[in-house]
């Protein structure tokens, strides 16, 4: 089946975190499905989601709430990660349209946590690495963050960082620059 290509879904995760290893039975799990739906034909945002996880093998620690501001009481309510799944499924057809991401991290994170509680991996087999395509465009020798990119590109980040949502909102703002800029130059 080939993508359909009216949207992009940019997705941003955070995840539970420790300042050095997690304690012991503990595992890294997404915690917040931030999400951006790009209109790829006009290059615009569209609507922007924070999906909450709850975690089953890990707790959100004081570090992760310094870094995330995500605290163990807002995900007392939120779903397990087979429910976010069933909604980008649901709402996005997640599987048959872009994943777009700053970096890896994100589609692995997935990854493991689909295989971790036996879920099926929610995307299609590709993956667009909005991180790759921005040092390539500006012919960079290294990768930036998203604060880099957005001070580069003259523009100021929104939101708070480390915010799935916020920084969803951030990354899919550089790529519908980035895709203008593609445009403008093969016009």
């Amino acid at each position: 089946m080939s993508k359909k290509l009216d949207w992009a879904l940019v997705i941003d995760v955070e995840s539970t975190c420790w300042e050095h290893e997690p304690p012991r039975g503990q595992t890294s799990e997404i915690i917040e499905v931030g999400l951006c739906v790009v209109d790829l034909q006009l290059l615009e945002r569209r609507e922007r989601r924070s999906i909450m996880v709850r975690p089953g093998m890990s707790e959100v620690s004081e570090f992760c709430t310094q870094l995330t501001g995500i605290t163990p009481d807002m995900l007392s309510d939120a779903a397990p990660l087979s429910d976010a799944l069933q909604l980008l499924h649901d709402e996005f057809r997640c599987s048959e349209r872009l994943f777009a991401s700053w970096g890896d991290y994100d589609r692995n994170q997935f990854m493991r946590n689909c295989r971790t509680y036996n879920l099926k991996y929610p995307f299609g087999p590709t993956h667009l690495n909005v991180k790759n395509l921005f040092s390539a465009a500006f012919g960079l020798t290294c990768e930036l963050g998203i604060d880099a990119a957005c001070a580069r590109l003259g523009v100021t980040m929104e939101g708070a960082h480390h915010r799935g949502v916020d920084d969803a909102w951030n990354v899919a703002r550089i790529l519908c620059l980035l895709l203008k800029r593609i445009r403008r130059a093969t016009a």
